[in-house]
This record gives C-alpha cells, sequence and structure tokens, in this order.
C-alpha cells in the first residue's frame, strides 16, 4: 500500500474521499485484528506473546503485521531490550488510548444489541 503525503487540506482528512489519508488510516485501523490488538494491550506494557494469549485465534503472522501497521501509524510503542533472545514489548500510544476508549464503547454496542442483530439475522436467514 502506498501512504499518502499529508498536504495539510481539508480533504486529507475528509473520510467520504477515496483519495484521503483519513480514509487509508480508517481502513487500516478499523479491522477486527487491529481493534483486539488495541483492546489487548490496554494500558499496561505487553509482550508479543502476551497478546498472542489474549487474542484468541490470531495467528503470529497476522499478530505480526497488526503490530507492524499499528506502529507505523503511530498507535503503538515497540521497545526492544538489549537481551538474549531478545524481548520486545508493546505499548499503547496516547492517540492507542483513546481508539481504546472507542473500542470499549463499540464493545459495548456490540453487547447491548447482540439481542437484536441476532433477532435480526434469524428473519433474515429464515
Amino acid at each position: 500500500m502506498v501512504t499518502k503525503q499529508l498536504s495539510g487540506t481539508p480533504e486529507d482528512a475528509d473520510l467520504s474521499r477515496a483519495d484521503s489519508l483519513a480514509r487509508e488510516i480508517f481502513s487500516e485501523v478499523a479491522n477486527k485484528w487491529a481493534l483486539l490488538i488495541i483492546d489487548a494491550l490496554g494500558e499496561s506494557t505487553v509482550r508479543f506473546s502476551e497478546i498472542r494469549d489474549r487474542v484468541e485465534g490470531i495467528s503470529h503472522k497476522m499478530l505480526t503485521q497488526n503490530l507492524r501497521m499499528l506502529e507505523r501509524n503511530g498507535l503503538v510503542e515497540r521497545y526492544v531490550h538489549p537481551t538474549v533472545p531478545p524481548r520486545v514489548d508493546y505499548t499503547l500510544t496516547e492517540p492507542g488510548l483513546a481508539l481504546r476508549e472507542t473500542t470499549h464503547l463499540m464493545c459495548a454496542w456490540t453487547q447491548r444489541y447482540l439481542g437484536h442483530i441476532e433477532g435480526a439475522r434469524g428473519r433474515f436467514e429464515g
């Protein structure tokens, strides 16, 4: 993926524009693995293996790809300790913590409307 360069114009922040930087960021961050990783990181510093244990079903490759993307977008900081074997820790940045608050709202929404959604699916499929 080619990253768009921010030019400081209002179009860069317009999610409705296909060519906006905001849409690119939204597209990258708004995937199930990224949101689950952000939630798993919480407010602490966490090792790679701990994240993998907390996000059930994620592969090593998918976790690595999403952590790199989150780091590239400034939502996660990666710390490599000079030990043998190397120890790598991850923590959320301030914007990452703010996004985590949003993911909690999404989780609450899902729990609140789960029954409604299940009923709608049943009517649609049945």
